[in-house]
């Protein structure tokens, strides 16, 4: 009887360990099978997916939203509504690139309130899209814009809408974002009464603020964004909107260190533009206020109107003279701009610029990038104007038409100087010969 029972518990034992080893083995073959079958491609993580269709552009985005429901439902997802540009143009008239219409419909529907970082670029000179640009603006009434830049690549376009019809477009922009930070709208109708709308809603976001070549605005109108938008980083505007007031808004207590001041000066018609001065104490208060600004100036001036400027000291880093500008007024650079750092001179005329280059070489310490266009400057002057800078000098554009040889340097030898000064190769620019 014992043996039989342990004959029986043996056998027991034995289809115990037979059956544990079968489920083993069907484990192993059921892991294998799993390893080597076919990924289900429509099943695949959707944070994957977005992250995928974020490299994409936009119409090949659209083309892989066809594959599969759930890549169309990616494709809708609001992570890659949040940033649109959107081109606009008269297909009828242009070849130029466009948004379809349908698109535009399709994201009014679905993602007004989804964008976040939007900008319309009207590439031809229409109305009709200009008007189109307005009619998309009125109808984020859903948004929460943090940036918004309106770019004609072909003037006038803005200009030649009703005045009415424009603000009216923008101001439901600035009354639904609340927390607008950055706003570029160069060449448009925008006026007082909008900004001060704008401010009323976004003074405690805003931080970036371009709007050259707005007639429109007038320096209160200027002066209120300064007053009340204190979180202020960079701002961009015509010389006639400055004024001491703004400067010493900007340079309030309250106010934040401004990083960077774009002005432009334009004269559309010579001796017409009467040109104010801004008092030196204004600009002293200003850089003590924000002694790291980058004060940008562009000047588009004629020769006789540049009396009022360079007659003191003026703060100013990055210098462009987009028309011809006397040796008078270079020689006033080099003696009211030490905190110069680039200097570009699109053209001079026939007198040699020797004095006036060394003249800033030696009180512009700062200076690490020039450019000379339809100047003339002796070889030997600029060779001792590069020895001046030095190393410094992390661009230096000159044409070779520019260099004058002299008894001291011909061209062949003056790129040799030069590069052993600035401790690299350098060449003059060649004239293109088609």
């Amino acid at each position: 009887m014992k043996r039989g029972r342990k004959t029986n518990e043996a056998n027991s034992s034995s289809s115990e360990d037979t059956t544990e080893k079968e489920s083993k083995r069907h484990k192993v073959v059921e892991k294998k099978t799993t390893v080597v079958q076919s990924p289900d491609w429509a099943n695949l993580l959707q944070d994957i997916i977005l992250q995928v269709f974020q490299y994409l552009p936009l119409l090949d985005r659209a083309h892989a939203s066809q594959v599969c429901r759930s890549w169309n439902q990616v494709f809708h997802m609001p992570d890659l509504w949040r940033c649109f540009e959107f081109e606009l143009n008269q297909p009828a008239t242009s070849n130029l690139r466009t948004t379809h219409p349908e698109l535009i419909k399709q994201i009014i529907k679905r993602h007004s309130n989804h964008l976040q970082y939007v900008s319309f670029k009207v590439v031809d000179s229409s109305k009709e899209s200009a008007e189109a640009a307005c009619d998309i603006l009125s109808q984020l009434v859903n948004c929460s814009l943090k940036t918004l830049g309106l770019i004609s690549t072909a003037r006038p376009s803005f200009m030649d809408l009703p005045k009415s019809h424009f603000i009216s477009a923008l101001t439901v922009v600035f009354v639904n974002s609340k927390s607008l930070s950055s706003l570029k709208i160069d060449d448009t109708p925008v006026d007082d009464p909008s900004l001060k709308v704008l401010v009323a809603n976004n003074s405690d976001t805003l931080k970036l603020l371009k709007m050259s070549s707005c007639p429109h605005v007038s320096p209160a109108g200027i002066l209120c964004v300064a007053d009340q938008c204190h979180g202020l980083r960079e701002l961009a505007l015509n010389y006639h909107l400055l004024s001491d007031e703004l400067l010493l808004a900007l340079s309030s207590e309250k106010h934040v260190r401004l990083e960077h001041l774009r002005i432009d000066v334009v004269s559309e018609n010579p001796g017409q533009t009467q040109f104010h001065t801004i008092q030196k104490s204004s600009w002293d208060a200003f850089i003590k206020h924000s002694p790291k600004v980058n004060l940008v100036m562009y000047f588009f001036l004629y020769e006789e109107e540049f009396d009022p400027f360079f007659r003191y000291e003026i703060p100013v880093t990055h210098l462009y003279f987009g028309r011809s500008v006397s040796k008078d007024v270079l020689g006033r650079v080099g003696m009211t701009c030490p905190r110069l750092v680039e200097l570009v001179v699109c053209a001079n005329g026939l007198r040699p610029l020797d004095e006036e280059l060394i003249c800033i070489a030696e009180r512009c310490k700062y200076l690490s990038a020039v450019g000379l266009g339809e100047c003339e400057v002796s070889c030997s002057a600029f060779v001792e104007f590069v020895k001046m800078c030095g190393s410094r000098l992390s661009q230096l554009s000159i044409m070779e038409e520019v260099l004058i040889p002299d008894q001291k340097y011909s061209l062949e030898q003056i790129h040799w100087e030069v590069s052993k000064h600035l401790g690299r190769v350098w060449f003059p620019d060649m004239m293109p010969t088609w």
